[in-house]
Order: C-alpha cells, then sequence, then structure tokens
C-alpha cells in the first residue's frame, strides 16, 4: 500500500523527491536535535495521485488524521478546540524551490469560537486577532481565490482611517472589524463562507497545494527554470508557534553567508513582533539580523550556533528561517541558500580553501550560466552621476529599462521587444511574470530576505530592495524622490544591483572584472575575490576535462580574443563573412561572369584577400587548429536585395530614363537564382559541384596561407571542411580536388602542405549515413543549427517570432531547441553519427560548431555522447571551458578528488 504521510523524525535530506526540499530539511533538522516545531510531510506522490485523478488519494486523509492526532496528543491540545486551541501551518514543498507555488498559510484551527479562547489563553487579545486576520486572509486569497490585492487595500484603508504606518498600531478592535471585513468580502468575491470547522480549512488547505503545483505562476517558473512538470510537491503541516506575542517575540530570516556576495559571517534581517511572512512580504522594514544581539542575546547565541551546525553539516551557505516566541527560539526551515554568481564562485572557493569541501565539488557547485553572468558589462562608475536613490544591493549586475509599475505592464512591454524595470513597493508571488520579463526590480521596502530579493538573486536578475527614500505610487504609475523629483512610468532607469544605487536615464557600460581578467590578465582590486575564484575554477575545469573546447572566428582579431579565453584552436571560420563589404563587389562579378575567363578573374582577384584573411588567422592560432569551412550560403545572398533593384529600375523607366544596364543585369541574375526556399537549395557542397573554380580558389588560399606562415616559423594546422553534404559522392568528388590542388601548392612552393578533409553532419541524411561518408571524412562538425533546423522541418529566422513562444507556454518545447540541444531527436542523430562514424574510422575525429557547443546543457551531453571537442563563439568559450570540467566530473563522487 502506497504510503503518503510521513512525519518530521522519519525523513531525512535524502528524501527530497518524496517529501520536497523543504520537508526533508524539516525532517534532517528534526534528526540533528535542532528545535522544529513539530509536524509532518503529505508527499509528492499524494500530489501526482491527487494531479492523475482529480481528487483526493485513496486512504491519505485517514493516514493525515492519524498524524494530526499524535500530534494533538503530544501538544496537550486539539486543532481547533474552543479553549486554547492548537493551530496549524501549511506550506507547500516541492523538490525544487519555487517562488510560483502556493504561499504560507498560518493559524489554520482559528474560527469564531477559537479565537476568544486564543485571546484568553495567551492573555493577548490583539494577538489573538491578528492571528484570526491571517487565516482569513491568506485562506481566502490561496484557497479560495479571492485576489490578495483587496485584502491588501481593506488594510490600507483602515491605517489610513486610524492614522497608523504599520500593521503593529491596530488594536484589537480593529483587527477584528478587519476578521469580519475580509469574511464579507470573500462571501461577496465566491459566494462562498469563510469555512469555520478547523478539519475541513486543513483539508482544503492540503488539497489547494496541490493544486496550485499547476497554477499559472507555477508553470511559468517551471519553465524558465526547466523543471519537470511531473515532480508534484509536498505539503508540511506544522504546530503553529508565533512571533507576534509582543516585544519579546519575532520572526527573522538568516543565512549562514551573505548571499549576494558571499562573504562569511551572519546576515539576514529580524523582525519584533511579526510572523515570518512578514519579513518576506517587506510590509515592514526589518532590522538588521545582528540587531537581535542587543534584543535577545539568548536567542541571538543559540540562533548563531545553530547555523554554525547547519553549514557545517550542509557544507554550505544556508537559508534559515526562525521564530522566537517569548525568548524561545524555533527553527522553522533551512535548504541550501540561493544566492548570486559572484557569492556562488566565492563560496565555493572559500569552502574548498578550507577544506570543507574537494576543488571538484567547488567546480560542480558553479556553473557556466552563472560564469556568464559574471561576465556582463558593468555601469562605468566614472560615468554614473548622482543617484536618484540607494537601497539594498540584493542581486547584482547592471541593468537598464523603462520604469513599469505592476507585472502585466512588463509582460507587455517585454512581449514588444521593450526592456524595462519592474518597480513595487514590494513584489508578491502574483508579481512573478513580470520579475522574469524585466531586466531588474526595484522596491522601496524590503532587504536582502524579501520576496524580492530571494527571487531576483535565484534567476539572476538585478535587484535593488528597500530603497526606502522612494516614494512609489503604484496606482498612479510614478515614484517621487526625496527632492521632490517625480518619476512617472515609461522613465528609463539604471539600476545597479552591487552598489544598490538608481539613476535617471542610460547609464553607460563597462567590461566586468572577470572579462578583463580574461582578457588581458588584470585583476581589479575590488573584485579580486571573484577573479580569483573564477580563475581556479576554470584551470579546476581545464585539468579534469576531456572535451577540447575551440571557437567560432572569422577574424584574426576574434581568433586572438578566443585564444586569450582559452580555445584550443578554431572549430568553425565562415569563409562567407569574408566575402561582405567592398568585397561583394568580386562576387557579383563572379556571378554574373559571361564566360570561364571573367568568372576566373573574379575569383583570381578574391583568392589574394581569402589567402590573406587565413594567414591572419592561422597566425592568430599558431599550432593549433583552424577549420575552415567552405563557402556555404546560396550565392544570390551575395546579390542586392530582388524588390530593392525591381523597384529602382521602375523608377527609372517611370522618369523615362533607361534603367542603368548593371541593375537590369543583377536583376536578371537575381531572378535566375531565386529560390523559394534558400535554406533547401544551392549552397553548402552544391556550390562546390556546380559553379567552377569556387572551391579551387578557396582551398588554394589555404594552402598558400599555410606556407607562408611555415616559412615564417610558424606551426599552422589547417582543416577544410565541406558544408551541407548529404551524401559520400558529393564529399569524394569534393575531396579529390582539395586534395589535387594541395597537392599543386606543395609542388610549386615546395613545401609539404596537407590538410585534413572533414564535413559538417548538418542534414538528418549524413547523420544517417554517417558510416560511409567517415569512408571519405578525416574529421565530423556537427552543424547543430541547421540540423536543428532540418530535423523539425522549420527555419529559424522565419518561425522563432511566429509561433515558439507559442510552443514554449504550451510545453512542446521545455526550451528553444536553438538554445539547448533536442536530444530526442536531433541528439539522437548525432548519437548515430557519432557511433556509425567511429564503426567506419575508429581515429574519427568528431566535434559540434553550432552555437549548441556553448550552451551548459548541451556541454554535457556533447561530453557524454563521445564527442572530442565543442566550438562557440569566443564569449562563450570560458563558459563552455568550465561546463566541459563539470560534465567530466558527473556521474563521479566529487567528494572522494581532492
Amino acid at each position: 500500500m502506497v504510503r503518503y504521510v510521513y512525519d518530521f523524525t522519519e525523513g531525512g535530506r535524502d528524501m527530497a523527491g518524496l517529501l520536497g526540499g523543504k520537508g526533508a530539511n524539516l525532517a534532517e533538522m528534526t534528526r540533528l536535535g535542532l528545535p522544529v516545531p513539530p509536524g509532518f510531510t503529505v508527499t509528492t506522490e499524494a500530489c501526482r495521485a491527487f494531479l492523475d485523478s482529480g481528487g483526493e488519494p485513496e486512504g491519505m486523509w485517514r493516514e493525515v488524521s492519524d498524524r494530526l492526532t499524535a500530534l494533538e496528543r503530544a501538544a496537550g491540545r486539539l486543532l481547533g478546540q474552543p479553549d486554547g486551541p492548537l493551530l496549524l501551518s501549511v506550506r507547500s514543498g516541492a523538490r525544487f524551490s519555487m517562488p510560483g507555488m502556493m504561499e504560507t498559510i498560518l493559524d489554520i484551527g482559528l474560527n469564531d469560537e477559537s479565537v476568544l479562547g486564543l485571546a484568553k489563553v495567551s492573555g493577548n487579545e490583539r494577538f489573538a486577532w491578528d492571528s484570526y486576520r491571517r487565516l482569513v486572509q491568506m485562506f481566502g486569497s490561496t484557497v479560495m481565490g479571492v485576489d490578495s490585492a483587496h485584502f491588501e487595500r481593506e488594510i490600507a484603508v483602515l491605517k489610513e482611517t486610524r492614522g497608523v504606518q504599520d500593521d503593529v498600531h491596530l488594536t484589537a478592535g480593529d483587527l477584528a472589524g478587519l476578521v469580519d471585513t475580509f469574511k464579507e468580502l470573500i462571501r461577496d468575491e465566491t459566494g462562498e463562507t469563510f469555512p469555520q470547522s478547523p478539519a475541513e480549512q486543513l483539508r482544503r488547505a492540503v488539497l489547494a497545494v496541490f493544486a496550485s503545483w499547476n497554477g499559472e505562476r507555477a508553470r511559468l517558473y517551471r519553465r524558465r527554470e526547466h523543471i519537470a512538470d511531473d515532480l508534484g510537491t509536498a505539503v508540511n503541516v506544522q504546530r503553529m508557534v508565533f512571533g507576534n506575542l509582543g516585544a519579546d517575540s519575532g520572526s527573522g530570516v538568516a543565512f549562514t553567508r551573505d548571499p549576494a556576495t558571499g562573504r562569511p559571517g551572519l546576515y539576514g534581517d529580524y523582525l519584533p513582533d511579526a510572523q515570518g511572512e512578514d519579513v518576506v512580504a517587506g510590509i515592514r522594514n526589518a532590522v538588521p539580523l545582528t540587531e537581535l544581539q542587543r534584543l535577545d542575546p539568548g536567542s541571538y547565541d543559540r540562533l548563531r550556533a545553530h547555523m554554525q551546525t547547519l553549514e557545517g553539516h550542509y557544507r554550505d551557505l544556508c537559508d534559515i528561517e526562525f521564530t522566537i516566541e517569548h525568548g524561545t527560539l524555533w527553527m522553522l526551515q533551512t535548504r541550501v541558500g540561493k544566492r548570486t554568481a559572484e557569492a556562488a564562485f566565492a563560496i565555493a572557493a572559500e569552502l574548498a580553501d578550507e577544506g570543507t569541501i574537494t576543488q571538484d565539488e567547488a567546480l560542480v557547485r558553479v556553473s557556466g550560466e552563472q560564469l556568464a553572468r559574471l561576465m556582463f558589462p558593468r555601469f562605468d562608475a566614472d560615468a554614473t552621476g548622482e543617484p536618484l536613490a540607494h537601497g539594498v544591493p540584493a542581486s547584482p549586475g547592471a541593468a537598464v529599462g523603462a520604469a513599469v509599475f505592476d507585472s502585466a505592464e512588463a509582460v507587455r512591454r517585454a512581449t514588444a521587444g521593450e526592456k524595462v524595470v519592474l518597480v513595487r513597493q514590494e513584489t508578491t508571488p502574483d508579481d512573478l511574470p513580470g520579475m522574469i520579463a524585466a531586466q531588474a526590480v526595484l522596491t522601496s521596502r524590503g532587504g536582502k530576505t524579501s520576496h524580492a530579493a530571494v527571487v531576483a538573486r535565484g534567476m539572476g536578475k538585478v535587484c535593488v530592495c528597500g530603497a526606502e527614500a522612494l516614494s512609489v505610487d503604484t496606482g498612479a504609475r510614478r515614484f517621487t524622490t526625496p527632492d521632490g523629483t517625480v518619476v512617472e512610468e515609461g522613465t528609463v532607469l539604471s539600476v545597479d544591483g552591487s552598489a544598490g544605487a538608481v539613476y535617471q536615464g542610460p547609464v553607460p557600460l563597462a567590461d566586468s572584472a572577470v572579462i578583463r581578467f580574461l582578457e588581458n590578465g588584470t585583476r581589479d582590486e575590488n573584485a579580486a575575490g571573484t577573479v580569483d575564484a573564477v580563475a581556479g575554477a576554470l584551470a579546476r575545469a581545464d585539468s579534469v576535462r576531456r572535451l577540447e573546447v575551440r571557437a567560432n572566428a572569422d577574424t584574426p582579431e576574434d581568433a586572438a580574443r578566443a585564444r586569450r579565453f582559452g580555445a584550443q584552436g578554431i572549430g568553425l571560420c565562415r569563409t562567407e563573412h569574408m566575402f561582405l563589404g567592398e568585397r561583394r563587389k568580386l562576387v557579383e562579378e563572379m556571378i554574373l561572369a559571361g564566360s570561364d575567363t571573367e568568372r576566373d578573374r573574379a575569383l583570381a582577384a578574391l583568392l589574394p584577400l581569402q589567402r590573406q584573411d587565413f594567414a591572419g588567422i592561422l597566425e592568430a592560432m599558431d599550432g593549433l587548429p583552424v577549420t575552415i569551412r567552405l563557402l556555404d550560403p546560396p550565392l544570390h545572398e551575395f546579390l542586392p536585395d530582388r524588390t530593392d533593384l525591381a523597384v529602382r529600375i521602375a523608377a527609372a523607366e517611370a522618369r523615362g530614363e533607361v534603367p542603368a544596364p548593371h541593375d537590369v543585369e543583377l536583376l536578371a541574375a537575381v531572378n535566375r537564382m531565386h529560390e523559394e526556399n534558400p535554406m533547401l537549395g544551392l549552397r553548402g557542397v552544391r556550390l562546390g559541384l556546380l559553379v567552377p573554380g569556387l572551391v579551387a580558389m578557396q582551398v588554394r588560399a589555404v594552402g598558400e596561407a599555410v606556407v607562408e606562415r611555415t616559412r615564417a616559423g610558424g606551426a599552422p594546422r589547417a582543416e577544410i571542411m565541406v558544408p551541407l553534404v548529404g551524401d559520400v559522392r558529393e564529399l569524394r568528388i569534393v575531396g579529390e580536388e582539395v586534395r589535387r590542388v594541395l597537392a599543386e601548392v606543395s609542388e610549386r612552393s615546395g613545401v609539404a602542405v596537407s590538410c585534413p578533409v572533414g564535413t559538417m553532419i548538418e542534414l538528418p541524411r549524413a547523420a544517417l549515413t554517417a558510416g560511409r561518408i567517415a569512408g571519405e571524412a578525416e574529421f565530423f562538425s556537427f552543424g547543430t543549427n541547421d540540423l536543428t533546423q532540418t530535423t523539425w522541418g522549420f527555419s529559424r529566422d522565419d518561425v522563432e517570432a511566429e509561433f515558439f513562444s507559442a510552443y514554449l507556454d504550451k510545453g512542446v518545447f521545455p526550451t528553444s531547441p536553438f538554445e539547448t540541444l533536442d536530444r530526442e531527436g536531433v541528439g539522437r542523430l548525432v548519437e548515430i553519427a557519432v557511433t556509425e562514424g567511429r564503426a567506419a574510422r575508429p581515429d574519427l575525429k568528431i566535434g559540434v560548431c553550432g552555437e549548441h557547443g556553448g550552451d551548459p546543457d548541451s556541454v554535457h551531453f556533447f561530453h557524454a555522447t563521445g564527442l572530442d571537442y565543442v566550438s562557440c563563439s569566443p564569449f562563450r568559450v570560458p563558459v563552455a571551458r568550465l561546463e566541459a570540467g563539470r560534465a567530466a566530473l558527473e556521474g563521479t563522487d566529487a567528494s572522494d578528488s581532492r
């Protein structure tokens, strides 16, 4: 029989798949002997059963009732009893932290009768009515579906009427009246009454958590973070402890290290006379955690000891929620904390230096995506000017965008291609779509532990919180600075999440310290720790990775930069990029040639230019392989636009003029070469077979560049790649011509020139006949961009704007197949080609030169598939190096290697 409920004493952190992350960590803290309010977890299996059937799983409620009875027996009180009730909290807890899930429901068990008993037994009438107000508000919005803004509006009206700023200044009578207002609001909005039965409250709350797994916010977050839809969430039911009992009570959030910078120490916020949700929501600005030492030294010392225990046990930054009830400390949650990219590298490096984790574990704990964030430009400090305001630097980075004041507007503008900054007093889970759409988040309330800060850090978004000097009026869509400056919606803001500063207008950007280090080895004193941590991670990755990392580069400058970034060669040099600008005229002449002589003359003019390009690239990559792809795109791409030519000729004729003969000739050529689908037309190897002299000219330029560099004392390693091969006979014909031309170059120069000849695998037929093609190819390089297009049957340029967003929304794509390799389809073709190619030629060198070569997830696939190298744009080379190292450690116990 399936078991659906586990007591906190029965689990552990290794059961996160079943108990969810929160439940597993509550169980782990219980096992460690930390003061955790007792409770139990309803498993993710129960959630999956609920989602499959649409109803409560058979036997689940019997297990819940048994656990509840044990909880009541231990507490000596019954759920919702009139004279001093046992009260419960209900929290969602999926395997992975998901801000889009249902909010917590506190104080389950209160009703019109038990609230009076709670007031009597606690001796605090205000506390009792505040607790009941919280339950009705939370239950009404999260379970019964009432818009939370309605509740917030009623609270705001009451505070304005009473002339107070904070909830804590509302009296017991005020709160009792608010409860009646909230219950009436629920009845008006839903047609239902707030349930008075504690058992019904608990049952509906548990099922609401299950249902929230498929809520819009949760699905949106899962798509963004690539979390599987079939995991389900657990539900944690826990005895209530109260931080809103007066000055000797309170709640807080703590980190064992700074989640923004990684610096060790105690970081966090504490809010006296408050429940935990108040801290996260930012409805009142909390005090720094260090202030707790003055307010309650005993609780502070115990908290610090527990934090040291948890960091030592988890061997990582821990994020902790706690409540103090009349001087007694309770631990409500812990997890390995979300952190910024900067903090991730700093913490991993420091823990490795301390010997807490191994160097390999440190490498596994950072990612290429985090490294990419550290390579983004930052604001130029010399050009920032005076900020509008300062706040808490909650998530670092630099972002520029138009100010917007609600989530819907952020999504609308971002969808239209505009960059935006979401400005709020504080964010709530309802703001998640806008936070995803925005470049940065700015709030006037809250600190490093607020909802805005935690979610932004998890998503790598720039965030400044608690800019108290700003008066944010979301209704009027503007904010006002202390000097009276009014900033309306649409005004461009620059948000510096590293310094916690906000500027009006766009601020110029400068290279990050990490980029400067990668470019020229310089270390910025202000970022030396980050740079050193990145350098250490890359060095470790280089020492363990099997995959080589090359770059896609078409100029000597890009090649040199790629080498500085650690590239071990060039995996793709696109020769068509050498025919642009003034050289386009020579291509026109070749296309328009009316005889072999005219065509040969145009090719002869192109030869020295190509040779010069190749020589420069070979010099920049001296001693390293340079894979040069023969001309790939259709020739008409080098001609003027068909419509522009037709309009120009028609305009001349309308004026009674004779059109320019050259324009007429070009239009005839364009019409002759027009293709309905150029992606599948006369391009790639087909050009080499049908345009006499084209392959010979390019190969000769390569061969002569090799000769030039050899005579100069270099060690050139050119490789020639034939694009778009679909049949081995195509490659055989072109390969024979390549070898013939190289032999001529060798004979004339007296320098032996030998270049491996291989092909791009970018057509499904090529992948499926790889065994035959390997008989003629000395290497394969997967052109995964075109292989994705031809496998899926769509053109990237045509479809990305048309239906990709809809496919992502509907879950057809978990992510764009042009960003992360489609393993099931395109990946399967890659696997077939590798297996059959190596079976025919065991020494076959195989790489990938599509931009998937720099995608972190795809790099892991290419490592597992047995490729020899990945190639990507120069700026993604460090990312690929790091991920190649991490891929080599996958499936190993990194803790065993020092």
